[in-house]
């Protein structure tokens, strides 16, 4: 996948390789960090959005399962945990929750702009280019250069953000990924506006960082970074997420980790959580989202199509059992918690690499080509209200540490 995006603010993908035009029209990289107070000038008040603080890390008896406690023997992986509370929209049983009332136009338009199967590529594929780091406890963070081109002000946050050795960066910017995929942080598609996303989980800090269009060069050592989106996962975020309006890592303003299913969850047998879907852009409703998304892009889709944010659920009665093992696992999540439209591209779903996994795709049989016979007329699309209209009217204050 790589980025373009012609609205005024926010990530969103697409197909091509252009760069992204949004953001300060200055090239000059600004360097972030703890003692930097220049990033933040053109920052508004929160006046309608959410504040992160920094959590509270003082505590005793750490729980990991709502995303505490010193994670230096855990795989960044929800089957270890999951990173926010329980109570989170992410890990809602959606099974009979409503269905929108115009749920039959939506997936069957989806097909017939689509064929044969309604999805990006026509056939639903998996994407398995998007990695989460654990950092350890004590993992020494490091300040930034901000790329102008891809930060949005105020949406995006500018804390230092914790590196440990060994980890990596999303690399995909063609088709097939390079064959130096996953070997370091440098995003061999940095310079040609690859979405170069970058995740690290903290649970000892309780804070999840998200990136979106992060390099660090292998041979100068220069750490480049785009939009930070940092979460508090100690917290339940209400429907404005971090604030209306506001992008993400993700143009829908959501969280990406929480949204990824991992092979340790198929080998565990279950996957406890909504997954994360995407779609070109001219599949996505025009300059329209629902909740919880908080943003959306410049898209060019009709009132037939899904808006940013739509919350699809596979039928009940589909034949799951007509899917290999490791495949069922992923649909019984999507009949459960379903799928949320959160970026533009063309590979529906996004699983989590498995590169620093505790367990491969290969181990649990698990491909891109493993859920291509479902249908967008398969899925059910769930009633969240009505839409709003994207204005990019961010309001909120960038976390600065």
């Amino acid at each position: 996948m790589s980025s373009e995006t012609s609205s005024t603010s926010g990530p969103t993908t697409s197909t091509t390789n252009e760069p992204t035009t949004a953001g300060p029209t200055t090239n000059e990289p600004t360097t972030v960090g703890p003692t930097t107070e220049t990033t933040t000038t053109t920052a508004t008040t929160d006046t309608g959005g959410m504040t992160t603080e920094p959590p509270d890390t003082t505590t005793e008896t750490p729980d990991t399962t709502t995303g505490a406690g010193d994670d230096s023997t855990l795989c960044a992986s929800q089957a270890e945990g999951l990173f926010f509370p329980p109570d989170a929209i992410w890990y809602q049983d959606a099974s009979n929750d409503p269905v929108a009332p115009d749920s039959d136009a939506i997936t069957a338009w989806m097909v017939q702009n689509a064929p044969p199967n309604g999805w990006g590529t026509g056939t639903m594929r998996i994407d398995f280019s998007i990695t989460a780091v654990d950092a350890p406890a004590g993992t020494e963070k490091r300040a930034y250069a901000l790329d102008n081109d891809y930060y949005y002000s105020p949406d995006c946050d500018v804390a230092p953000i914790p590196l440990p050795p060994g980890g990596v960066v999303e690399d995909y910017p063609q088709e097939l990924p390079p064959a130096d995929s996953f070997e370091g942080y440098d995003c061999s598609g940095y310079d040609d506006g690859a979405d170069c996303h970058m995740i690290v989980v903290s649970r000892s800090e309780q804070r999840l960082y998200e990136v979106y269009h992060a390099t660090l060069d292998a041979q100068s050592d220069q750490f480049t970074a785009g939009c930070l989106a940092l979460w508090d996962t100690s917290k339940t975020y209400d429907l404005d997420g971090r604030g209306q309006q506001c992008t993400s890592a993700d143009a829908a303003g959501f969280p990406i980790a929480p949204l990824l299913f991992s092979a340790e969850e198929i080998e565990a047998g279950e996957i406890n959580h909504a997954i994360r879907f995407i779609l070109p852009n001219s599949m996505i409703r025009a300059k329209k989202y629902v909740a919880p998304a908080t943003h959306g892009t410049n898209t060019t889709g009709p009132m037939t199509s899904i808006p940013y944010g739509g919350h699809m659920r596979l039928r009940a009665d589909y034949p799951i059992e007509t899917l290999s093992p490791g495949a069922q696992v992923i649909a019984k999540a999507l009949q459960k918690y379903g799928m949320y439209m959160s970026d533009g591209g063309n590979i529906a779903l996004t699983a989590q690499s498995d590169v620093l996994g505790c367990a491969t795709w290969a181990d649990v049989g698990v491909d891109a080509f493993s859920l291509e016979d479902l249908k967008a007329t398969d899925f059910e699309v769930i009633d969240h209200g009505p839409t709003m209209d994207v204005t990019y009217e961010c309001e909120r204050t960038p976390i600065m540490e």
